[in-house]
């Protein structure tokens, strides 16, 4: 008897046992799966292919003036081999791949992880509701093992989902850049499970005290369109507005998305800039992970 006392009090099996309540609640559901998943793949599909930035710059976004003698085929051939290369260039400095569902596919992966992490605040009040929450606390089981429950089965549905995405992505033009190598996705991994354990802790810490279902869904609508649109999830920050740039610099999101960026498409990595997005999102993190938790001390209550 003392040996299963002893088991039960355990914080390790208390994170397990909640964390596996909570994603046993979203795979057996697999209708709620493929639902989060179509949002960034229409996104994906259609918006990334609509904004095909490469055709701006294409020989027929030009109009060759009449030329007389007019231009032999040939002529015409080596002129847009010219403009080709020219449009090219342009998207590798702005955009640092010539395949911009590229740039944009790892801004979805980020979009993903956003919107899976932002129904952990949902999470909280429905189980305070639905009267789950009061069985917990009365448990031995701590009010920062509950948080951190959350917290895990949200990163973790969202990393699984971002390397669906990363699949998916591959069929409609997706290109590795020269630097990537297969042992890069797991510093891809590691910028998910950082900026979901931190967005997670974020919205859990914003939701705490809320009883209505209403509070997390008004804080989606404030926070989705900002956190997303003012980051480099669909242009490079350096391309922005100066007022824009200056929000989109400390948002993690934007660390989150050039550091990914940098191990899957582009040419060169810089590991001094790579070092600073890790630090950067890992601080985020630890912060928000630590808030949570010590507001869990204080708030977390039937």
């Amino acid at each position: 008897m003392s040996e299963m006392n002893n088991v039960s009090k355990s914080k390790l099996h208390g994170i397990w046992a909640l964390t596996n309540r909570e994603l046993k609640k979203w795979y057996k559901a697999p209708a709620v799966f493929i639902l989060t998943l179509i949002q960034p793949v229409i996104w994906l599909g259609l918006l990334g292919n609509a904004l095909n930035f490469s055709s701006l710059v294409s020989p027929d976004s030009f109009k060759v003036p009449t030329i007389t003698p007019p231009l032999s085929p040939e002529q015409l051939g080596q002129l847009g081999t010219y403009f080709q290369s020219i449009g090219d260039n342009v998207l590798q400095n702005t955009f640092g791949t010539t395949s911009y569902i590229s740039f944009m596919a790892v801004g979805m992966i980020a979009f993903t992880a956003l919107f899976t992490t932002m129904f952990s605040g949902m999470s909280v009040v429905w189980d305070r509701r639905l009267g789950f929450l009061n069985k917990a606390l009365s448990t031995p089981v701590s009010r920062a093992v509950i948080i951190l429950s959350k917290v895990l089965s949200a990163t973790l549905r969202a990393m699984f989902q971002a390397a669906i995405i990363l699949i998916i992505a591959l069929p409609l033009g997706f290109q590795f850049g020269a630097a990537f190598t297969p042992i890069n996705i797991l510093g891809v991994f590691a910028f998910l499970f950082l900026i979901c354990l931190g967005l997670s802790s974020l919205f859990i810490a914003i939701n705490i005290r809320s009883t209505r279902i209403e509070t997390p869904m008004a804080v989606m609508n404030l926070l989705n369109l900002p956190l997303t649109f003012a980051s480099s999830a669909f242009f490079p920050i350096e391309r922005m507005p100066p007022w824009l740039q200056s929000v989109a610099n400390v948002n993690p999101l934007s660390y989150t998305m050039n550091g990914m960026r940098q191990l899957l498409i582009n040419p060169v990595i810089d590991y001094s800039q790579l070092a600073l997005q890790y630090a950067y999102v890992g601080i985020f993190a630890a912060v928000l992970t630590t808030i949570g938790i010590v507001l869990s001390w204080r708030f977390l209550n039937k």
